[in-house]
């Protein structure tokens, strides 16, 4: 299976790059397509799984593809409509892009030619081939519940670290995060900045041991702050004002959409504290988490604790064990086979008795052949001719 983790380096150097749009031209356009999947989702009451799916099919396919010969809108929907068909929540064609029309501009929704439909059926074959069949996409939310299950701590803050670090998870979706890390480091990450943000610390969990200096060493190995705080920091990084892609070789840029979040008023002559935007996943958060200073080595935050609106009802959290190992002793009456040396040879044994109500059968045992027939003894050979010499 194809591999789709990039470093840092190769996500700057993308075909979009090399046809001369910028870099933060190009990260602007992801950034719009994603909020576009995840809105045209939420309109059409898709399943947080086929939006992400649909999101990591988009940036996927920018890692081939430049946003000059593919226009993002299109790819958008197109994305979202294989998504559907991979996650079994499929939506017809011609309903998406209804929907995205509704969402659209009349100068956005061009891009999509006279026939919109046959535009995205046409697009989705190369879509496929873009991807290399490869349809099926983990996310964080399964890591980022069964991860929290684990934790020890006050109920009420463990529910409020969860639902911000789920809001948390699908914005991360605007960013190139998931070409990045798997979805576990991206749960662990995001966790770890929502129980900073929440206020939220983690004393003891279900499965410790010494070797474990943190609760993440648990699930992921060899994980450093530095990656921590990396990851965080490229969410946070949403919420703060974005820098309009300026210069004579990117692409005019389109119709500016609202901007995805309200930038708070200075105090005291310092940095504008930002608040997180709405997110369209089951966990609301009314007022949003302000962050007052960024992460440095490890360093706690001072943010304002954020009022949560507990629509989503998360499952009770009760203590587990640890998960048992993988190998297990045989239960008694079994023997133990040799670890090393040839195999046991193989003991063939009378089949069990018919039922009384069928009369017995000699049914032969398990790969048995009966012995070939004889042909008896060979017939002797007649003597030899005479040899008579030519006259």
């Amino acid at each position: 299976m194809p591999y789709w983790y990039y470093d840092k380096k190769d996500l700057q150097n993308t075909p979009s790059f090399r046809d001369g749009i910028a870099n933060e031209t190009e990260n602007r356009y992801r950034k719009e397509g994603a909020r576009f999947i995840i809105d045209t989702g939420s309109k059409m009451d898709l399943g947080y799984n086929t939006v992400a799916t649909g999101v990591v099919y988009f940036h996927r396919f920018y890692m081939f593809h430049s946003f000059r010969t593919f226009p993002r809108y299109i790819t958008a929907c197109c994305c979202l409509f294989l998504a559907g068909k991979v996650e079994e929540t499929p939506k017809k064609c011609k309903d998406i892009i209804k929907v995205a029309k509704s969402l659209l501009t009349e100068q956005k929704f061009g891009s999509f030619g006279e026939d919109p439909k046959e535009e995205v059926m046409t697009l989705e074959r190369i879509l496929l081939q873009t991807i290399k069949f490869d349809l099926q996409v983990e996310h964080p939310y399964g890591y980022l519940l069964k991860y929290a299950k684990c934790l020890k701590g006050d109920k009420a803050k463990l529910q409020k670290m969860v639902q911000m670090a789920w809001t948390f998870v699908n914005d991360s979706l605007c960013t190139t995060l998931c070409l990045q890390w798997e979805p576990e480091v991206i749960a662990v990450a995001l966790m770890f900045l929502a129980g900073k943000l929440s206020k939220f610390e983690v004393m003891d969990w279900n499965g410790r041991t010494p070797k474990h200096t943190a609760w993440w060493d648990m699930f992921v190995e060899d994980i450093t702050m530095d990656l921590l705080e990396d990851i965080c920091h490229q969410v946070l990084d949403l919420y703060s004002p974005q820098k309009q892609a300026t210069g004579g070789d990117s692409p005019p840029a389109p119709t500016t959409p609202a901007p995805l979040l309200t930038p708070q008023k200075p105090k005291n002559d310092k940095k504008p504290s930002v608040t997180p935007p709405t997110s369209v996943s089951p966990i609301a958060v009314t007022a949003k988490p302000v962050v007052s200073a960024p992460l440095k080595n490890g360093g706690d935050l001072k943010p304002e604790p954020p009022k949560v609106d507990m629509r989503f009802t998360y499952p009770a959290f009760t203590p587990v064990p640890p998960y048992p190992p993988v190998y297990s002793a045989p239960p008694p009456g079994i023997p133990r086979l040799p670890l090393v040396g040839p195999p046991p040879p193989l003991h063939y044994s009378e089949p069990p008795p018919a039922p009384a109500r069928f009369p017995p059968v000699n049914v032969p045992p398990p790969n048995y052949y009966s012995p070939l027939p004889t042909r008896g003894p060979m017939p002797p050979r007649p003597p030899p001719r005479p040899y008579y010499p030519p006259s």
